[in-house]
């Protein structure tokens, strides 16, 4: 911001206003205070010129303010480092508190209201350089809007809309107050430290308290803090509305109420809270009233006990108390707000009319010392200390102004205000950033009631200059909340969500109300109040809690379990069972059952018949790439090699028949070589399928995530389906084969023809293969693998049992049957 020395240039037409103090000097600086709180109101007829307005109310504090304003300007006048051999004056004004009053003092410091010739002189500027004041935002954006266009800086220690930071619109504005910018922001981000989501808010209805209440909506917003209601109040409202404001806070859920308002509001706010026995509310408070004493005076009935919110942190200036304190109507003969000011503190009066009995009279030697009300109570101490520091500031900005010599602000020029940088006599920093604000900082103020009467505890601080997530710091064990208890009030529309679920917005709602939905199999949430689930990873599955993703279960057929032990223990009993009929054939070799059945392919048949049980075992365990390339395999060739067999036992068995006819000599096509050979080409056959099967797409261990969706089904994947059912079914081709032919051969005349059994066995084997494929398709997981070995256990059974084990029962059990002629039908059994 610039100083301009301008001549006195303008005039105002309407009937001067004067200062209420004043003192000559050099320079001059400005003062616009509110001295009374409000005016008398009068009739506007419109037919002859209103009167001035008569101020009522006298307001002690702003009578501090002016106070503090002229201990500024005495001690630079005595200083000999600032302003050296200039003198500063002051006129300080009284707006009432109307907006239209302040303009109209602006106007006239800004065009020297006082009487003057043409012919004499002018020796100094008649308008003040700078303008301290206006308490109010909403008199101080008239005011700056006013006489923003002489740019005649104007430094508020008050007024704290966010709005007076727009220097489009106010570019004189400088303030030695925080902006509400910051301060809605910090209100926000304490609002969230204490979990209050839910809360209500009453504004004071202005400018400042529908700015910064707007500004705590959108950062509040940010932070996922909803507003139940946002109530504008001022305290001329009707009781109408008043009662309107009443009824929706009692109507509402939510316990904190945030609050943009005066202490003149409070005051009128408190009495119908009470009225209406509205009490145990959690308040949080600006600047403007958290850390008043005269808001503690006035809650009588505890309304605000607990309440919490940010202050202007605690500050001094040496001697500006005492100077304050110091007052001497008999000083400041003639000054007719002196007088008012005396007669309004000791509550008595200089002139007496009619001898009035009921009158005090005021002698001039009453003892402020003795006093103890709304003046002598220093709380407000920082916004002193704020004017004191505007007044500084135009002293430093003048200072660097006079004494420049190089190249000096014009109006065209880097605003001078931009290079005021200085500390006080207490060592605190003083200067502006691009806006005109101060650096932000507060403390957090809790009220903590005794036994008659509130104290100001600081609990916390916030300072803007720090990193976003360091600006707050709270001791929240030193905080006493509403009704007196150590616990933290709770205010949401909705419970907090637990882990393993997730917010659903309620309908036509705010989103801080909501419902808990659990999440979705597969997905969790492992934090309170989650937006959304999160999916789990591929090979994991959300718990029962929804609040931890866990590996998840493998499933295949292991030996360890019931099922695989039983199935290991069917498929070594039928190993063992084939092994112990093969060594009691061995041992009856001999014998004329054993000859008659073709002891050669018998044996390879028992051979084939203890693999084909031993291949089962290949099926148990986790798969493997050599497990499930081998299960396959070896399951396809044992058993070709096992039917093979039986084959060739039913094609001897019908070449026997036809080499008893007379003339035939058919056995000699079908000896024992050729029975080899047959076998060992049907076996290759199937060999080469198997060959063909792995070369071009094996078998593989595959993870199936599909069946299941809480676990892995651990299985071998086919590779190739054509190369799985062209291995089953050459076996049912062959299979089908040895069918036919036994049963063609089954009514031959001997007395143990080996093809009824044969027929048996591979209708056995037939029949479960048949079922098998059904049973294959349709069972999930493991049991896939278990229906696949209980069809080669069966068939396999069934082949050990119907061709083996009437043979063993004639060797074992009826030794006296196992003759030559018995066997060829020559001698009918019994």
């Amino acid at each position: 911001m610039q100083f301009y020395l301008y001549k006195n240039t303008f005039r105002l037409t309407s009937e001067p206003v004067y200062p209420q103090l004043s003192k000559d000097g050099d320079i001059m600086i400005g003062g616009i205070f509110p001295f009374h709180r409000s005016w008398e109101t009068t009739d506007m007829s419109y037919m002859v010129r209103p009167s001035p307005l008569k101020c009522v109310s006298l307001d002690f504090r702003t009578f501090q303010f002016s106070q503090s304003l002229i201990f500024a300007i005495e001690e630079i006048n005595n200083s000999s480092s600032l302003l050296p051999g200039v003198s500063l004056g002051y006129k300080i004004y009284d707006t009432c508190g109307s907006t239209a009053m302040g303009v109209r003092t602006a106007l006239a410091l800004v065009n020297a209201n006082e009487n003057s010739t043409l012919h004499e002189p002018c020796t100094k500027p008649a308008q003040v350089q700078a303008i301290i004041g206006e308490t109010y935002s909403s008199v101080s954006m008239a005011i700056a809007k006013s006489i923003g266009p002489f740019s005649i800086p104007i430094i508020s220690h008050s007024s704290t809309c966010e709005c007076l930071s727009d220097k489009r619109k106010y570019p004189s504005f400088l303030r030695t107050i925080p902006s509400d910018y910051y301060q809605s922001r910090a209100m926000a981000e304490m609002v969230k430290q204490f979990g209050w989501t839910w809360v209500g808010a009453i504004r004071r209805d202005d400018d400042y308290g529908n700015s910064g209440m707007a500004a705590f909506t959108e950062a509040a917003e940010q932070l996922g803090i909803c507003l139940e209601y946002s109530l504008p109040f001022i305290r001329t409202y009707s009781q109408e509305k008043v009662l309107r404001i009443i009824q929706q806070i009692k109507s509402s859920t939510s316990r904190v109420i945030v609050t943009f308002a005066t202490h003149w509001d409070l005051e009128i706010l408190l009495n119908v809270f009470y009225e209406h026995n509205i009490t145990g509310y959690q308040w949080v408070g600006t600047e403007a009233w958290i850390s008043d004493s005269n808001v503690a005076r006035m809650d009588k009935h505890k309304i605000l006990q607990g309440a919490i919110g940010l202050a202007i942190p605690k500050t001094t200036v040496t001697g500006l108390k005492e100077f304050i304190l110091d007052i001497n109507p008999l000083q400041s003969a003639g000054s007719a707000i002196f007088t008012e000011f005396w007669e309004a503190l000791f509550e008595c009066k200089y002139s007496v009319q009619n001898d009035s009995e009921d009158t005090t009279v005021c002698t001039g030697q009453e003892k402020l010392s003795e006093m103890e009300n709304e003046f002598t109570d220093m709380t407000l101490m920082p916004i002193f200390t704020n004017v004191y520091k505007g007044v500084y500031s135009a002293a430093h900005a003048l200072h660097n102004l006079l004494t420049c010599t190089q190249i000096c602000p014009t109006k065209k020029h880097v605003k001078l205000f931009q290079m005021v940088h200085f500390k006080t006599k207490e060592g605190e920093a003083v200067h502006f950033d691009k806006n005109g604000d101060p650096v932000a900082k507060y403390e957090m103020i809790n009220w903590q009631t005794t036994e008659d009467h509130h104290e100001f505890v600081t609990v916390g601080l916030y300072d803007s200059s720090f990193p976003a997530h360091n600006r707050l710091s709270v001791k929240m064990a030193s905080i006493v909340w509403a009704q007196n208890t150590n616990q933290v009030p709770v205010s949401v529309c909705s419970e907090s969500c637990p882990p393993g679920t997730r917010k659903a917005v309620q309908k036509g709602k705010p989103i801080c109300c909501f419902d808990c939905i659990p999440c979705a199999e597969g997905e969790i949430s492992n934090m309170t109040d989650a937006v959304k689930c999160e999916q789990c990873y591929q090979d994991y599955w959300s718990n029962p809690y929804r609040d931890e993703c866990v590996k998840k279960e493998t499933e295949f057929l292991s030996y360890e379990e019931t099922m695989g032990i039983l199935l290991t223990a069917v498929s070594i009993i039928g190993t063992v069972m084939a092994i112990i009929i093969a060594i009691i054939f061995f041992k009856h070799k001999n014998t004329p059952i054993v000859k008659a059945n073709n002891s050669e392919l018998s044996f390879l048949l028992l051979f084939s018949l203890a693999l084909c049980f031993l291949c089962s075992l290949t099926f148990i365990g986790q798969p493997s790439e050599w497990s499930c390339v081998l299960r396959h395999t070896a399951f396809g060739i044992t058993f070709v090699l096992c039917i093979s067999c039986v084959l060739g036992k039913t094609i001897v068995v019908l070449m026997a028949f036809r080499a008893t006819l007379p003339g035939s000599n058919v056995m000699k096509w079908f000896g024992p070589p050729q029975q080899r050979l047959s076998v060992l080409a049907f076996t290759l056959i199937q060999v080469l399928i198997c060959v063909l099967w792995l070369t071009t797409s094996p078998p593989f261990p595959f993870k199936n995530r599909k069946h299941y969706k809480e676990k892995i089904i651990l299985e071998c994947q086919l590779g190739s389906a054509i190369g799985f059912w062209a291995v089953l079914s050459y076996i049912g081709l062959l299979a089908l084969l040895c069918f036919i032919l036994a049963f063609l051969a089954r009514k031959l005349p001997d007395n143990f023809n080996e093809a009824k059994f044969i027929t048996f066995s591979m209708l056995i084997f037939c029949a479960v293969w048949i079922t098998f494929i059904p049973a294959y398709v349709s069972s999930p997981g493991k049991f896939t693998v278990a229906v696949e070995i209980f069809a080669i256990l069966a068939s396999s059974f069934g082949l050990l049992f119907c061709i083996f084990l009437p043979k063993c029962y004639i060797i074992i059990m009826k030794p006296e049957q196992n003759t030559k002629k018995l066997i060829m039908g020559k001698v009918p059994v019994k």
